[in-house]
């Protein structure tokens, strides 16, 4: 009995069976390139298969090949990741911090000290506060363990510089090589690279700026200066932070660089009075312009 023979019930029932055939081939064959594992794709690797024996029937059409075009939109998913924002360059170092309240900010330079620096943190997670901390890259070296701690507590760590140099004395290829090296270490240490810089000796020139955007850093100075490097005595650097609070201030102490020990007994007493005047001790926001 020939095709054209067969009864039209039977003829129906076979294109049924074939049309069938084919579209679970389909889907199995889609199946074996590409599963969800959450919103990714995941592509499984597989060892190729025999091509199955032709069907019998009509041909399928042949399929295009991919093409690195038709395959772009399944090369990833959810929204397009936005370009890293531009660090600006400054002409001056910002000096104050904005925002509500009566909000302050505690800078210490010239760190980490192994002798000053713990006490320092210790009596700043006591009344649980955030600080600054710019440290120099010499001193990273020898105490990498101080600046994990200071980023495990919440605190920012800043660069200011690899040997504490004055910049406007320094070749710009100088000047790169003292703060990108500090980054690097920083970034050794706690895992993060730092996004303020302060100059040495608050001296900055226009070098400074642009290196320091470059490097994704933005500037700060300080408006109170305890001048604790000078050790004028305990009392005299609590009447100098507690007479120049006010919402804003940036004050300036050290934790290295000399003998620290009045500056951290001073601490000690300045802090809690400070928070008792209902100011917020807090560390600053980036903004761009």
């Amino acid at each position: 009995m020939t095709k054209d023979q067969l009864p039209p019930r039977l003829l129906t029932r076979r294109r049924a069976l074939l049309a069938g055939a084919a579209a679970v081939g389909a889907a199995g064959t889609a199946g074996l390139f590409t599963t969800f594992a959450g919103d990714e794709p995941v592509r499984r690797a597989t060892t190729p298969s025999p091509s199955p024996a032709p069907v019998a029937g009509p041909q399928a059409r042949t399929a295009h090949k991919p093409s690195s075009y038709r395959l772009e939109p399944l090369m990833g998913y959810g929204p397009p990741r936005a370009a890293p924002r531009r660090t600006p360059v400054r002409r001056a170092p910002m000096l104050q911090v904005s925002g509500r309240g009566r909000r302050m900010v505690l800078t210490f330079d010239d760190g980490p000290d192994a002798r000053y620096t713990p006490h320092m943190l210790d009596t700043l997670r006591e009344y649980d506060i955030r600080a600054m901390f710019f440290v120099c890259g010499e001193m990273v070296a020898e105490n990498p363990d101080l600046v994990a701690r200071m980023a495990d507590e919440g605190h920012v760590v800043g660069n200011h510089t690899w040997s504490h140099p004055l910049l406007t004395r320094l070749r710009r290829r100088e000047i790169r090589e003292e703060m990108e090296r500090t980054s690097d270490i920083i970034e050794e240490s706690c895992g993060e690279r730092p996004a303020w810089f302060r100059a040495p000796y608050g001296a900055w020139n226009r070098a400074a700026f642009q290196i320091g955007a470059e490097l994704g850093m933005d500037p700060l100075a300080w408006t109170v200066d305890t001048l604790d490097w000078t050790t004028p005595g305990t009392r005299t650097i609590v009447d100098r932070v507690e007479n120049g609070a006010a919402p804003g201030v940036v004050v300036l102490s050290h934790d290295a660089g000399g003998d620290r020990s009045q500056s951290v007994q001073a601490l000690r007493f300045y802090l809690p009075r400070l928070l008792d005047s209902g100011y917020h001790l807090t560390v600053p926001v980036r903004h761009y312009v």
